[in-house]
């Protein structure tokens, strides 16, 4: 537990170090600041359209860091000397899947307060928004994760990855939008199960592949 801890510690640190958080938020809000002007200052329009795409570029800003997810590590040699150190290739993988969450999913949450404010989104919409992402993001970080995984050992893997997360995200993307229109809380519901098997089989799914990377 102590070195899981500490990976996850260090995969946090390195991130906040880069700057690689501020990648991010930055395009979120830079989207967010565009859309009025591709669809016009209809306030209705924009508060009709704008979780939607928040939730869009939540999932692309979550895709930004994948090539250095799992790869860096990789190649240096970083993976091997964990795993003689007594780490599973599933235990590494539920640290980056923590690391990497902690290190988009809350300032992606933060920015979305100015960015809803810039698309004319009224308070009930606000909060149902924040609890989508609040349960959707590590979804998208365990998303992320595992298709990192799946590519760390390609060429131009950042783009094959994408490619690969944006069908598997579908789900993710209809709850998580539905559920700004919904006043039962099913869309809710169902977002957390999709997100609960992905946060659940990406630890398998990815220590799987990093194995596979190894031989």
């Amino acid at each position: 537990m102590t070195r899981l801890l500490a990976l996850v510690r260090r995969d946090a640190a390195m991130a906040w170090r880069s700057g690689g958080i501020w990648l991010p938020v930055a395009f979120l809000l830079l989207v967010a600041a565009l859309f009025p002007f591709a669809v016009g200052p209809d306030a209705a329009l924009l508060s009709r359209a704008g979780g939607g795409m928040l939730w869009i570029a939540a999932l692309l800003a979550s895709l930004l860091p994948v090539d250095r997810l799992i790869a860096p590590d990789r190649d240096s040699g970083v993976l091997d000397q964990l795993v003689l150190r007594g780490l599973s290739d599933e235990a590494i993988a539920i640290a980056k899947l923590i690391a990497h969450w902690l290190g988009f999913g809350p300032p992606l949450m933060l920015a979305v307060l100015p960015a809803a404010a810039l698309l004319k989104l009224n308070g009930p919409t606000i909060i149902t928004l924040e609890l989508g992402l609040l349960i959707g993001t590590p979804a998208l970080a365990a998303l992320g994760l595992m298709v990192s995984a799946l590519t760390a050992s390609l060429r131009s893997s950042g783009a094959l990855a994408g490619l690969l997360a944006l069908p598997l995200a579908i789900p993710l993307l209809i709850f998580g939008a539905g559920s700004l229109d919904d006043q039962s809380g099913s869309a809710l519901k169902l977002l957390a199960a999709c997100a609960l098997v992905l946060v659940g089989i990406t630890p398998f799914a990815a220590g799987a592949a990093m194995r596979a990377g190894r031989e």
